[in-house]
């Protein structure tokens, strides 16, 4: 009985992870989407930007930037306290498809 509960947990414990790695990728989705609004425009490299162009992108991408910052910061801290070592392995993995969508967005500007 108590070795099916353990497994039992282990399974939601999997299944929760996999489903805060797939909302990462999800949010760094939505984290391109909403920086591509201040893209510069192929036809206008080289032009002076429109001094609005930084405020347009910090409003676009802040509140997706914080929200998943608090997710992964509560998941990470969630982990250590539970000493779920094996679950950090996706953990881990956030920064990763993070660094991704940032790096798409500033080859952009």
């Amino acid at each position: 009985m108590f070795s099916t509960l353990i497994r039992d947990r282990s399974r939601l414990t999997q299944r929760v992870n996999v489903v805060l790695l797939v909302l990462n990728v999800i949010g760094a989705f939505v984290y391109v989407a909403r920086a591509s609004l201040s893209w510069a425009i192929p036809q206008e490299m080289g032009e002076v930007p429109v001094t609005g162009e930084p405020f347009v992108w910090a409003a676009a991408v802040l509140p997706v930037v914080a929200v998943f910052l608090l997710l992964n910061l509560t998941w990470g801290a969630l982990i250590l306290a539970h000493r779920q070592w094996r679950s950090g392995r996706l953990w881990l993995l956030t920064p990763l498809i993070w660094l991704a969508a940032i790096v798409i967005d500033f080859a952009h500007h």
